[in-house]
């Protein structure tokens, strides 16, 4: 995270994900909560205003963090309770930072982990159709297949940061210590 190195926890950061073709996908406020071995972990509480699908405008219902992971292909959001599913990881291009925003391109491949257990890799046909429509190199399919792979294993396997390192993080959301920016 060079661009955010001077940041101090609590500052505002503007996410924003992106289709392959350049369009707004989704976009919201996170507070900067710290970094570890593991990445920038963000912080979002209940009532954060978001945008969705590009220009539908939204409040977030439960709070989460999201992990931006350095020079990795996916982003992982880790969700409170009553959320049923438990992490959601997105597969992305490799977070860029430009100031306070940190940017990424979804890759439609998407994996998640319910709060009982049952890992779930999706979104495999949306990936074929946009690896068509948008012309995705080679290199982007491979990396893009070797990251929903390698989640589908670790987060059922005990791996860090999808065992337990994340649950610290999360608590400075669910006890409300990080406000949502404006």
């Amino acid at each position: 995270m060079p661009a955010m190195a001077a940041a101090t926890a609590g500052a505002c950061v503007q996410v924003v994900f992106l289709k392959y073709d350049g369009r707004p996908h989704r976009s919201y406020p996170a507070r900067l909560l710290g970094e570890d071995g593991a990445g920038t972990w963000l912080g979002v509480v209940a009532g954060t205003p978001a945008r969705v699908d590009g220009t539908r405008e939204t409040l977030r219902e439960e709070p989460y963090v999201l992990l931006i992971p350095r020079d990795r292909w996916w982003t992982a959001m880790f969700n409170a309770p009553p959320r049923r599913t438990e992490i959601y990881c997105d597969v992305t291009t490799p977070a860029t930072w430009n100031g306070p925003e940190v940017t990424v391109v979804d890759l439609d491949l998407d994996v998640r982990r319910r709060r009982w257990g049952d890992i779930e890799r999706l979104d495999e046909d949306e990936f074929a159709e946009h690896r068509v429509r948008f012309g995705y190199p080679d290199e982007v399919v491979a990396q893009a297949r070797a990251a929903s792979q390698w989640l589908a294993q670790v987060l059922g396997d005990g791996t860090e940061p999808f065992a337990t390192q994340f649950r610290p993080w999360l608590a400075q959301v669910s006890d409300g210590a990080a406000s949502p920016a404006a």
